[in-house]
């Protein structure tokens, strides 16, 4: 017999200790329980080959939350044997949840199929954003609003600029992610790709044809997503890029062709475009589509006066490679250009899992879905990161895999998404958090909304830089701030400040109340939130 501690919340005077310890003793395996609600305590013997995890589910089916207690000897399972955790993927949300629990005495074995470190370090965030931050510098040089600087159009070396991006890709990879393995005893490594026998083992193909079969008390999938390429005719075994391709090509094609209007297709589209190339976009909708319809048509507006084409409502019928260019028939004319880039979204890695065989649901794109504490439809698994029904964000994955190992060790951990902040990183950016007025009235709430252009904003104007716009939305009763949407060159900056807003329930005469400093950006969401109440036109530059 051993004796489990657990730390309990939820509970809210003395008779809910009293009936949860009465359900807990009609539990199987329990020998006996005292629960105290001034110490918001249980303390449970159960048999052997009990685990903690029983004990939990069994609170939680009472309605309260629980917390295997630290004084409880190491992190163990009923057999007395230290938590065997098992991560499937090495991304962010992978590494994230394998700190955590080896914090908590769990061995952890993370296994990878491909590159250490996943998507962002790798073929994503980082790169993407040395490209684009190389190209702005190019672009500042050839095209800025100062008649006194000469402007100058840059040679561009990019072999040059792939052999410095690649080079701090690899030092971040190592430091963040080799580095880890390397110096934590409690985080194994194995190579190959995993497949589920049943939902506590795993069978892993190893590089060398072998295969090894893991046991797990606890599963966390974080295997990420890539390229989705459409089903287009005469597209198979062309050349086409996708963004991983496009971040590492050394050469810089005289005309680029985009198939796809989202984030990551406009991100790189500007950059090209930026960099020398010609740029046209086919977008099947709008430019980013899934945002305010105004935050498209300002960006689109923009790259227009940057030069780049930009087809909307557009498919792609059929493509042809000649040995040299790309031949894109969109039905209304014959594209043709020296390379194609394929951007039309991303899918989850999942096909090769054997996810059924474990009983863990996909939806209809084969994305884990998954609850708000990271849990699969089996209660021992666990997912997070691109690969689930989550919003694709890094920053969301690591925030999912350390709340998935705190719940694989008996917490209650939750991850609210009501305030995440979004940037697409083009220029100018785009930067949005909670709803925008569409979403808020589909939900039938009563909203108010105000758009600030940019020529109201003092730094806007200074910067002679005025594109773009500031729009906050708020609850028409409360005056509570729900939504915030800026097109602007410093707009990922400046979209924290409307996120903490919104997570402390500020209204926009609060937000419009607060001390901004001058000459900000930010400034603009001060300025946007007074114009619920004042004509900001008739203020001095820098009143209050």
């Amino acid at each position: 017999m051993e004796t489990l501690d657990f730390r309990i919340t939820g509970m809210t005077c003395d008779h809910c200790a009293s009936s949860l310890q009465s359900a807990l003793g009609k539990v199987d395996g329990i020998r006996n329980a005292i629960v105290s609600y001034p110490a918001r305590h249980a303390s449970v013997a159960v048999e052997a080959g009990i685990q903690a995890e029983t004990v939990i589910e069994a609170i939680r089916a009472k309605g309260y939350g629980a917390q295997l207690d630290s004084k409880t000897p190491g992190l163990k399972t009923g057999k007395g044997a230290a938590l065997k955790v098992v991560i499937i993927g090495s991304g962010s949300a992978a590494f994230a949840a394998a700190l955590r629990v080896a914090e908590e005495g769990a061995t952890v074995t993370i296994i990878e199929a491909g590159t250490i470190g996943g998507t962002c370090v790798n073929v994503g965030c980082v790169p993407s954003k040395i490209m684009i931050r190389a190209a702005h510098i190019a672009h500042q040089q050839a095209h800025h609003p100062f008649p006194g600087v000469q402007a100058n159009r840059p040679q561009i070396d990019r072999a040059a600029l792939v052999t410095q991006q690649q080079r701090r890709v690899e030092e971040l990879r190592h430091d963040k992610y080799e580095a880890i393995l390397e110096t934590n005893p409690s985080i194994n490594l194995l190579r190959g790709q995993a497949r589920f026998i049943d939902a506590h083992t795993l069978e892993v193909t190893q590089v060398n044809g072998t295969v090894k079969q893991l046991a797990a008390d606890r599963i966390l999938i974080a295997t990420g997503r890539s390229a989705s390429i459409p089903a287009t005719s005469g597209l198979a075994g062309t050349p086409y890029w996708t963004s991983t391709t496009a971040l590492i090509a050394e050469q810089l094609p005289k005309h680029l062709l985009v198939y796809g209007a989202s984030v990551v297709a406009m991100e790189l589209a500007q950059a090209f475009l930026r960099l020398g190339s010609e740029v046209t976009v086919i977008a099947r909708s709008t430019v980013l589509s899934k945002e305010d319809p105004a935050i498209g048509a300002g960006l689109q507006a923009a790259l227009e006066a940057e030069g780049m084409r930009i087809l909307t409502h557009t498919r792609v019928d059929n493509v042809r490679y000649d040995g040299s260019r790309f031949h894109v028939d969109v039905g209304s004319e014959l594209l043709s250009a020296d390379q194609l880039l394929v951007a039309t979204g991303r899918q989850p890695n999942t096909a090769a899992l054997n996810l059924q065989a474990a009983g863990v649901a996909m939806d209809t794109t084969g994305a884990v879905v998954i609850d708000a504490h990271m849990r699969t439809s089996v209660p021992h698994i666990y997912a997070a990161g691109d690969c689930t029904n989550q919003p694709q964000y890094v920053y969301v994955a690591a925030a999912a895999g350390t709340r998935a190992a705190r719940n694989m060790v008996g917490e209650d951990a939750t991850l609210d998404l009501s305030a995440m902040p979004e940037v697409v990183f083009t220029d100018p950016q785009v930067a949005t958090v909670g709803l925008t007025e569409a979403q808020a009235k589909a939900q039938l709430l009563d909203v108010d909304s105000r758009t600030l252009s940019l020529d109201n904003v003092p730094r806007a104007l200074a910067n002679f830089d005025t594109t773009g716009f500031v729009k906050l939305v708020a609850d028409k009763k409360t005056g509570r701030l729900i939504g915030a949407q800026i097109l602007a060159a410093e707009a990922g900056e400046m979209i924290q400040t409307a996120a903490l807003a919104i997570r402390n329930g500020m209204t926009v005469q609060e937000l419009g109340d607060q001390l901004f400093p001058y000459l900000t950006m930010v400034e603009g969401l001060k300025l946007c939130a007074q114009t619920f109440f004042k004509d900001v036109k008739q203020l001095s530059c820098c009143a209050g």
